[in-house]
């Protein structure tokens, strides 16, 4: 069994974003010379997630909407966790959205559905964060 691990680092120019990162994956299944097998992605900060969906702007404008009702950014007095800190609803956020996906890999690429495309989600951007890409499989 073959094993390949990379960190993609992003650095979001906003405090929120929806970034698609399915080619950049595709790209990681092609230099791990991996066929078949599995490939774990996750973000590695708890104000971040990786998810699956459609890549459809009204969706993510759907999302953002939908999130910011149940975690709104402010005030931030509003959370316990602010103290010095104003990210707390990125947490919730992140919490909701997920952490991580992991998909198969089928005669070397993402076995993914029709209209599924995989997502870094940004909740308190503005500075560098990485994502992990773990591939493991023949």
């Amino acid at each position: 069994m073959k094993s390949y691990r990379k960190e993609l680092w992003f650095e979001i120019p906003t405090r929120r974003a929806f970034v698609n990162i399915t080619d950049t994956l595709q790209k990681c299944v092609d230099e791990s010379g991996i066929k078949e097998g599995l490939l774990l992605c996750n973000a590695m900060h708890i104000t971040a997630s990786v998810f699956v969906n459609d890549d459809e702007p009204g969706l993510h404008k759907d999302f953002e909407i939908w999130l910011e009702k149940l975690a709104p950014e402010k005030p931030y007095s509003q959370y316990h966790h602010n103290v010095g800190e104003d990210n707390a609803d990125a947490h919730l956020k992140r919490t909701i959205m997920g952490r991580e996906v992991v998909v198969a890999i089928t005669n070397g690429k993402l076995d993914l559905g029709p209209w599924e495309q995989i997502f870094y989600g940004e909740f308190d951007g503005k500075r560098k964060k990485r994502v992990l890409v773990k591939i493991i499989g023949e």
